[in-house]
């Protein structure tokens, strides 16, 4: 009887031995499975961003020698010059006082006044709703004889409308003191339309606070201009800024 036992027991060991070996392989290839897995998340994690800012670099590039009228949309996607007479030059209030404008965007009015806020800096051109200054900061850049390239919501979420916006705002140096690159590209959103919008199916707009013409000081004369337009125009802005240039405004001499 025990010569017979011992067999037993021996085959049934291998059977245990062999069961333990596969366990230990099928761990191993689980564990292969689970670092490759982990490899490649971490991959795309680290890719994602690169990809991203990569095709951001691209898409801007694709401008560098395009010329600001060749940028976007013909002149003729846009409406014809307006203007209305102005008022608020001079008149600071208080920062943090909201100011109900009458026109969307504003063009004119009274405005925030205080150092590295209000005008906004003359080396950021280009702004999303993330980090736009306030209305208020703003038209006091108007008064200063800036001209601001304001876009709704609609070009906001169109990514091709925004790389013209961009390449438009990087056709004016930020890093000078020219003050013929008194430009801003900012965004108009919800918040600020309090009921006023852009005219029906027009998504830009061009907003510039004139004197009522070169070496004019009267502020009778003074007047807010608006332009708007269904989509980024290089073109009409352009056309816009040379009709209405920074010395064109109240305070011309101011940066």
């Amino acid at each position: 009887m025990a010569k017979s036992t011992k067999p037993a027991k021996s085959s049934r060991q291998a059977v245990i031995d062999e069961m333990r070996k596969k366990q230990r392989g099928a761990d191993r290839r689980r564990n292969s499975v689970i670092i490759v897995v982990c490899v490649a998340i971490a991959v795309a994690i680290i890719a994602y961003p690169v990809y991203t800012i990569l095709k951001d670099k691209h898409e801007k590039a694709k401008y560098n020698d395009v010329a600001l009228a060749d940028i976007g949309a013909p002149a003729s996607s846009c409406e014809k010059i307006v203007t209305k007479k102005a008022d608020g030059n001079q008149n600071h209030v208080p920062v943090g006082t909201p100011v109900d404008y009458t026109t969307a965007p504003p063009a004119y009015g009274p405005h925030w006044n205080q150092a590295g806020v209000a005008p906004a800096p003359f080396a950021k051109k280009f702004y999303t709703a993330d980090d736009r200054p306030d209305l208020e900061a703003l038209v006091h850049n108007l008064e200063h004889g800036y001209t601001i390239l304001w876009y709704d919501s609609t070009i906001a979420d169109d990514s091709e409308a925004m790389d013209q916006v961009q390449a438009i705002a990087d056709k004016f140096d930020a890093t000078g003191d020219n003050f013929r690159d008194k430009f801003i590209a900012a965004p108009w959103t919800s918040g600020d339309e309090n009921g006023k919008k852009f005219p029906d199916g027009q998504h830009i707009a061009f907003t510039h606070w004139s004197a009522g013409g070169n070496g004019e000081s009267d502020a009778t004369k003074q007047v807010g201009v608006f332009q708007y337009c269904s989509a980024p125009s290089g073109a009409a802005l352009q056309t816009f800024m040379q009709e209405y240039p920074f010395s064109d405004t109240p305070e011309p001499a101011a940066m």
